[in-house]
């Protein structure tokens, strides 16, 4: 069909919802149809009583600025991201096979190492890595899966290829949002939900619970499993504490938990000590015990990996996933796939320079200006560059960064992600996004119905991080 887009832009690049014409997209016809017919001022009332309904509900995010943590309400954006049902199943599919490569990986690489033996990866990228915890060697965590919990960032660009650009495996945040974004439309928009197939969402916190107790070390009806968090101050406490209420589960900081002589894990209750078997971590590992890891850590507990080695409870995700998270590991990902698997990869990877090669690393070198630098153990947009965007004195700063720590570096072409329509004071307008959807490994697979949409809400920005003035939208996985 087509709809009365004229004034809308989407042949810059690759539209969710328009085509370059003036079209909607087949599963997005409807939205965009219903769109029309609504017009801007009633859309910029829905817009409104969205933002009262995430204040009223608290939802929050941290924003970190001159040492300070500052809670904000959550940017959303009314006009939702379409994915077909169709290309949504093969993507899940894609996603499973990944992560069941990436746990083959990072139980290799604490068991005999035969990847790297192979020939297939440089054995220092691992050794190197500061995610690489050498207490962890010789673990087996159950159903041998060490990456319970992953959130691997999805790119769409001006192809109409989906790629995968990242992998998150350490403490994967975001799923909280999700959920709420679409508690939120529900809200503003019940008609439309009431008239189109849209895949649902809400299952996420039972399955997430349901995958946790299939790591109990002694099965049972009844498993106690616990959310660790840092605290309030963390970032991503609201999800910590959101988490732990959707799922039944008890919310504990690290002073609430012991190792007793026995080497188990017990939580410190009014009545007395209650037995722990799965932690769900939202710690980073080397934080977890400082009798085993970081001793100056405050936030873990002392022994727990002497606990967790034992058997005698389980640690999503296990201590030593980070190593798989290194965005050096991410170039190695497809290798693995075909290795471990014995598949060829169903998602691509973004073209990837190694900087710790000299022939890759002359190349980034010599073309700084037309990719994006990312350092290989941060996150939420921190400490990269995107050189289109970029002065030259930021240019002359990542020369530099990068002939002093080529391992610590890669470079990816820039990718022109694809655009939603985006709701501001005049109308439309065109913006960016990414996609996160989250996937379980225990006993079984699980992988979300579509996922977080990040959006940048600058104009011509590629950065959707909410960290760095991006907001997010609720993903429609539709059923034609």
């Amino acid at each position: 069909m087509t709809t009365d887009w004229a004034r809308y832009d989407a042949t810059q690049t690759f539209d969710e919802l328009i085509t370059p014409d003036g079209g909607a997209r087949q599963a997005g016809a409807p939205l965009a149809e219903y769109l029309q017919k609504l017009g801007n001022t009633r859309l910029q009332r829905r817009q409104k009583a969205a933002e009262r309904a995430i204040t009223e509900m608290g939802i929050t995010f941290t924003v970190y600025s001159d040492g300070q943590n500052i809670d904000r309400a959550w940017p959303f954006d009314v006009i939702p991201r379409v994915i077909p049902a169709s290309e949504w199943d093969r993507t899940a599919a894609g996603l499973q096979q990944r992560l069941r490569a990436l746990n083959c990986f990072i139980a290799d690489t604490y068991g005999e190492q035969a990847f790297v033996r192979a020939g297939h990866m440089p054995a220092d990228v691992v050794t190197t890595s500061g995610n690489y915890l050498p207490a962890c060697q010789g673990a087996r965590p159950p159903h041998d899966v060490w990456a319970n919990i992953c959130g691997s960032d999805l790119v769409r660009g001006a192809d109409g290829q989906l790629y995968v650009l990242e992998d998150n495996l350490r403490v994967p945040s975001g799923v909280s949002y999700m959920l709420e974004n679409r508690a939120v439309m529900k809200q503003v928009f019940p008609e439309v939900f009431a008239q189109q197939s849209i895949r649902p969402v809400d299952d996420y916190p039972s399955e997430l619970f349901d995958m946790l107790a299939s790591l109990a070390p002694n099965a049972g009806d009844d498993p106690e499993v616990v959310v660790l968090t840092p605290g309030i101050y963390n970032s991503a406490y609201f999800e910590h504490a959101y988490l732990a209420q959707r799922m039944g589960a008890e919310l504990v900081e690290g002073g609430d938990l012991l190792v007793d002589t026995d080497d188990c894990v017990y939580m410190r209750t009014v009545a007395g000590l209650k037995r722990v078997d799965v932690i769900y971590s939202r710690i980073n590992a080397e934080f977890l015990d400082p009798e085993a890891l970081r001793p100056d850590s405050v936030l873990g507990v002392r022994g727990l990996i002497r606990a967790w080695r034992a058997g005698n409870v389980a640690i999503a995700n296990a201590p030593g996933t980070g190593v798989a998270d290194d965005k050096v590991v991410y170039a190695y990902v497809p290798a693995m796939i075909r290795y471990f698997l014995g598949e060829e990869p169903l998602l691509p990877n973004v073209p990837t320079h190694l900087c710790s090669d000299p022939d890759q690393l002359q190349y980034v070198l010599d073309h700084l200006p037309e990719l994006v630098i990312k350092p290989a153990n941060e996150s939420g947009g921190y400490g990269m560059l995107v050189g289109p965007q970029a002065t030259e004195a930021d240019h002359a700063r990542f020369r530099e960064l990068l002939k002093n720590d080529p391992r610590n570096y890669i470079a990816q072409p820039v990718i022109q992600l694809s655009t939603v329509p985006t709701l501001f004071e005049g109308g439309y307008e065109a913006r960016h996004v990414d996609l996160r959807p989250f996937v379980l490994q225990g006993r079984d697979s699980y992988v979300t119905s579509g996922g977080l949409t990040r959006v940048a809400l600058r104009r011509g920005s590629l950065v959707v991080n909410s960290s760095q003035g991006g907001g997010s939208k609720d993903t429609w996985v539709a059923e034609r």
